[in-house]
């Protein structure tokens, strides 16, 4: 199992969409567990690394998340 880098402020398209029709998040915390925002409705959502790594399709480096 590959492990993906991602950073805080990074923006994560997943492969399926939350429940207000959007599927992109940003990256607000780093650890054993991802703390992200959805971009559409502002919902906050903690979630296990493990379970997310395999959740995105796709991530979006911003100029915050480049450390």
């Amino acid at each position: 199992m590959k492990i993906l880098t991602i950073h805080v402020g990074d923006i994560l398209h997943m492969k399926k969409k939350h429940a207000c029709g959007t599927d992109t998040f940003n990256c607000l915390r780093i650890g054993s567990d991802i703390r992200i925002r959805c971009r559409g409705c502002g919902r906050d959502v903690t979630v296990p690394r493990i379970k997310l790594e395999s959740s995105i399709k796709k991530i979006e480096r911003t100029a915050e998340g480049e450390n």
